[in-house]
């Protein structure tokens, strides 16, 4: 089998590729995880080329070179010290690029490794350039790279009118689609007249093991975000995602963020055997370990915390089974019935949002909690309403795969 190419790859190694973009300015949108195969970062690559033009760059949320850690924290611009041009932060004054950082490029190039979930905020910032790059009649080159958690899709769409910076549109939790596929997605639903190239990988097999999605043993896993560590974490974090709209740990301050959850107050035991007795079959393709951590910073840092981590790295992994968003569902919804006056949804502001609670902003609706906090509300409820839009999606989604 050749190795796979990401599109980054491709445009370093093919001058023909890269024939289009002769005199012309170029941009790229990177972050830490847009690097080659020989582990360069983009911004470096691409201003190695002696024919190609680099005019500035720009940083999604956590930058460019991934130098924030935690959510609300922002980047600011600056002058890079090697390549001496402007560093434009999309994730700091403003969340969508100004008439004057447009001015600066003719072709922007982006290169971000998504995680496969509605809510990585770099999927919003993909649809606020689309629609900039639209406005400013320049041009977008999308350098397309996995979704390392493949295929499988999961969760309910986002409803009217609960878009925001983690819910760029209606899209279920887990999408299934690469940055490349979206990017021709966004541009259909949202009626963009824009001059848009998808630079698509070569070999990529995304129900093949055992990645399933991403090139095991043969790519480095570089973190996307600072709480991105591993595979293991992408394909949990779908479910765990929503734990930052709820009071328990996700594992922030531990060497295993959103790959675990728990709180000091919490009956792991109990919990794990309620879930079992409510929707077994929401449990699949996974293994899952009471455990006991300590966060050392965000939620409950510095108390020990009883709590369950997910594992999805050994054999008893299953692709297709496993359900990260229904199994983080029923989670929540064990512990309301073990205690149903637990304050268990966290009200704070979530991405610059102050008046929706962020687990409605996480979910793209309050239909997940409402289902949670009804005692009459059982799996098979949450079950049949997601099947319905994981359905829907599938068909929408159809026409824009690219492998």
């Amino acid at each position: 089998m050749p190795a796979l190419e990401f599109g980054l790859d491709r445009l370093l190694t093919d001058p023909q590729l890269r024939k289009p973009l002769h005199g012309r300015r170029v941009a790229v949108l990177a972050h830490p995880a847009s690097v080659s195969r020989d582990l360069t970062h983009a911004l470096d690559a691409l201003a190695a080329l002696p024919d190609l033009r680099l005019t500035a760059a720009f940083g999604p949320q956590h930058g460019l070179r991934g130098d924030k850690q935690d959510n609300m924290v922002e980047s600011l611009e600056f002058l890079d010290p090697v390549h001496h041009i402007p560093v434009f932060s999309l994730y700091g004054t403003v969340r969508r690029p100004t008439p004057a950082m447009m001015a600066t490029f003719d072709v922007l190039l982006v290169d971000l490794q998504d995680l496969g979930c509605r809510i990585y905020t770099f999927v919003t910032t993909l649809r606020y350039v689309l629609e900039a790059v639209a406005m400013h009649g320049k041009a977008v080159w999308i350098l397309d790279r996995p979704n390392p958690v493949g295929r499988p899709v999961e969760g309910l769409l986002l409803r009217p009118g609960w878009e925001s910076f983690v819910g760029a549109g209606p899209l279920p939790m887990r999408h299934g689609l690469t940055m490349g596929e979206l990017a021709l997605w966004f541009i259909s639903i949202l009626d963009l007249d824009i001059d848009c190239t998808v630079i698509k990988m070569h070999g990529w097999a995304p129900s093949a093991a055992p990645g399933y999605g991403w090139p095991l043993g043969e790519r480095s896993w570089i973190n996307p975000s600072p709480n991105a560590p591993n595979l293991s974490m992408a394909r949990s974090y779908a479910g765990t995602v929503m734990l930052e709209g709820s009071t328990l740990s996700e594992g922030r301050g531990t060497t295993r963020p959103l790959e675990l959850f728990g709180a000091p107050d919490l009956d792991a035991r109990r919990l794990l055997t309620l879930m079992y007795a409510l929707a077994p079959n929401w449990l699949l393709g996974c293994r899952l370990r009471e455990c006991w951590f300590e966060p050392t910073f965000h939620k409950h840092a510095g108390a020990l915390c009883h709590g369950v981590q997910i594992h999805v790295e050994d054999g008893a992994y299953e692709h297709e089974a496993f359900r990260p968003w229904r199994l983080q569902s029923l989670a929540f919804k064990a512990l309301r019935r073990l205690r149903p006056d637990y304050p268990l949804w966290r009200d704070f502001a979530y991405e610059y949002e102050f008046d929706r609670l962020a687990i409605d902003l996480i979910n793209g609706s309050p239909l997940l909690r409402d289902w949670v906090d009804d005692p009459a509300a059982m799996p098979a409820d949450l079950d049949a309403l997601s099947r319905v839009d994981e359905q829907r999606w599938e068909q929408a989604r159809s026409e824009f795969l690219l492998y």
